[in-house]
C-alpha cells in the first residue's frame, strides 16, 4: 500500500498537504535478515511497510529470541517507545522480506505534528490501533488456548505461515514449535 493511500484513507489532507508530509519520507528498498535496530539502540526511524515484512524481538537472558510484533504491508514499524521518547530500545527490528518502506524520522515527524494539526490526529489514531492490537494479543496469551491464539493470528496476518519461519511465529504465539506443528495439522 503507497504511503499516500493509507494516509489519505485515514484522514482527509488537501493534496498539498499530503504531498509536503510525504516529502518528509525516504522511500527504502531494504533486503531480507536487514536488522534495522538493535536492543539497545535509540529507534530514529519509524517506517512504513509499503511492501514486505518485518518483526519486533527481544532476547531472553538464555539468548532465545522472542517474537513480539509482526509487521506487514500498510502498517508502521517501530520500536515504538524509543522513537517517540528517544530512549534505547528493549527490542531488535528486523525485516523478514525483501521489502519496500517509507522511512521517517523523529525530528521530521515531530516537524510534521507541529505544522499539521490533522497529523496529531493520525498520529492518535496509529497509537489507539497499535494498543487495541497489543491488548487483544495480551489477552489471547492470557486467555486462549494455543489453538485459539494460532487462529487469533491467521485472523491478524493471513498468509503470515507462509512468509515467516515458524519458530518466529511460534515464539510470537508464546508456544513451542512442537505445539504450533500439531495444532497446524
Amino acid at each position: 500500500m503507497e504511503l499516500s493511500k493509507f494516509l489519505a484513507s485515514l484522514i482527509p489532507f488537501k493534496p498539498d498537504e499530503l504531498q509536503d508530509i510525504v516529502s518528509h519520507f525516504e522511500k527504502e528498498n531494504i533486503p531480507k535478515n536487514t536488522m534495522l535496530i538493535e536492543q539497545g539502540q535509540v529507534s530514529k526511524k519509524l517506517y512504513f511497510i509499503e511492501n514486505g515484512m518485518g518483526r519486533s524481538y527481544y532476547l531472553k537472558e538464555d539468548g532465545k529470541e522472542v517474537t513480539q510484533w509482526f509487521f506487514g504491508v500498510g502498517k508502521f514499524m517501530s520500536s515504538v517507545d524509543s522513537f517517540f521518547q528517544q530512549i534505547p530500545s528493549i527490542y531488535y527490528l528486523e525485516i523478514l522480506e525483501d521489502s519496500t518502506v517509507y522511512s521517517i524520522s523523529n525530528e521530521n515527524m515531530d516537524l510534521l505534528f507541529y505544522k499539521y494539526h490533522k497529523m496529531e490526529k493520525l498520529g492518535r489514531l496509529v497509537s489507539i490501533e497499535m494498543l487495541t492490537k497489543v491488548v487483544n494479543k495480551l489477552n489471547a496469551i492470557q486467555f486462549q488456548t494455543a489453538r485459539e491464539r494460532y487462529e487469533y493470528m491467521l485472523a491478524e496476518f493471513p498468509d503470515i505461515s507462509y512468509r515467516v519461519p515458524l519458530g518466529h511465529i511460534a515464539s510470537y504465539l508464546g508456544m513451542t514449535q512442537e505445539t504450533l506443528s500439531r495444532i497446524r495439522k
